[in-house]
This record gives C-alpha cells, sequence and structure tokens, in this order.
C-alpha cells in the first residue's frame, strides 16, 4: 500500500499565539513518520470552532490526505470545541475509534474518559482527535497503529476482505521513514484572535509552535 499521507493539526490558543511551545503537534508527527506515514501538513490553529473547520475542509476537499489527526481541544472546558468543528464536517462518523482511545486511555488514567475526541470520514479523508497532552498523543497513536492501515485501504476504495489480516505500521521507535514536510504554509496577518469565532485563516506548517496544557484532556 502506498504511504499514507497524514496531517498533523494542533489545536491551541496560547500555542497559535507564541505564548506556549507545541508539545504534542511535532510528536505526533514523528510517531506518525515512524509508523511509516508521510506527514504531509503539519498546522496549529487557535481553539476556534470555524477555524478548526475550514482547515479540517481544505485538508480533505483540497489537499485530500487520507488522514488528519488533531491534537487539542477536546475537554470540557468552554474554550474546548474541536469536537464540534469536527463532527460539523465529517460525513460519517467512526465511533469505535474514539471508544478504543477513550477504553485504552482509561486503562492508564481515569481521567482518559474526560475526552471528547471523535473521528469519521470526510469523503476519503479519515479524521480523528486527540487530547492535547504529550502523553495522550503517544498512547493514542500506540491504540492507532493497527487499525489506520487497514481503515485508510478501505476508505481509499481497496477491495479487502472481512477478517483478513491488515497490515500494520512499524511501532514507535522502529526504523522511521521520513517524509518532507510541505513549506507552503502560512500564519494569519492576525496576531492575536478574541474569543468569538476568528474568521482570520490560519495557514499551515508554522514553525513556532506552543506548548499545549500538561492535561490528559
Amino acid at each position: 500500500m502506498e504511504p499514507i499521507r497524514a496531517s498533523v493539526v494542533t489545536v491551541s490558543d496560547k500555542g497559535y499565539v507564541g505564548e506556549r511551545e507545541d508539545g504534542s503537534g511535532p510528536l505526533l508527527a514523528d510517531l506518525l513518520r515512524e509508523m511509516g506515514a508521510e506527514v504531509v501538513h503539519r498546522t496549529i490553529v487557535p481553539d476556534e470552532r470555524a477555524e478548526i473547520e475550514r482547515v479540517l475542509i481544505e485538508l480533505a476537499d483540497e489537499v485530500h490526505v487520507d488522514l488528519v489527526v488533531t491534537t487539542g481541544g477536546t475537554g470540557p472546558t468552554p474554550r474546548d470545541v474541536t469536537p464540534e468543528a469536527t463532527q460539523a464536517v465529517i460525513e460519517r462518523k467512526m465511533p469505535g475509534l474514539a471508544e478504543v482511545l477513550r477504553f485504552e486511555g482509561y486503562r492508564k488514567t481515569p481521567l482518559a474518559v474526560i475526552s471528547r475526541g471523535v473521528a469519521g470520514m470526510r469523503g476519503r479523508t479519515l479524521i480523528v482527535n486527540l487530547p492535547g497532552s504529550p502523553r495522550a498523543v503517544r498512547e493514542g497513536m500506540e491504540t492507532l497503529a493497527p487499525i489506520l492501515p487497514h481503515a485508510i485501504k478501505m476508505l481509499r476504495g481497496v477491495d479487502t476482505e472481512h477478517g483478513a489480516r491488515s497490515e500494520t505500521f512499524a511501532q514507535p521507535g522502529s526504523e522511521t521513514f521520513a517524509q518532507p514536510e510541505s513549506e507552503t504554509f502560512a500564519q494569519p496577518e492576525s496576531e492575536t484572535f478574541a474569543q468569538p469565532e476568528s474568521e482570520t485563516s490560519a495557514q499551515l506548517g508554522s514553525e513556532t509552535f506552543a506548548q499545549l496544557e500538561t492535561g490528559h484532556a
């Protein structure tokens, strides 16, 4: 199977304005590469529903990536709107992915059930929400590693037999398959954003990321 073309979207208010270093987005990109995926885009956006929706739609409809993994904005606070934005753009839900992520996370910490992350499909793009902490990202990708290749193959329209042994990613820590990231991303013109939904567009691939909060959700 051709490498999975993946995009990483960090959702963080403080990360977006450079007040905190993003510890989860780069880690997520590295884990995807270690698992054999090609990370073609990586970006950071504020906790603004309209902006999250815009980026997800662009990645699915224009960039045509196979997989978008978001990190951050899945908790219960008023500013955590990644699940709502994802639900607004997906055309079909894939609830089993979100359920297994919470289940496996709960085995390590009860706080994992606070995450409201969802998963689903827009066209042939799979979108999965992960929490914002580096620990949750690492544990989440360990859970997804044996699942994603078969799911992407089916989304690509490749005939598969139910119950057949699926291709699997290499586990983290194995030989990496580094792929170049696109450098054609930009930051929005605005340097600040307010609580209401922002109409500015966050460009993909900023090299300056802010540290996400360490909470599991």
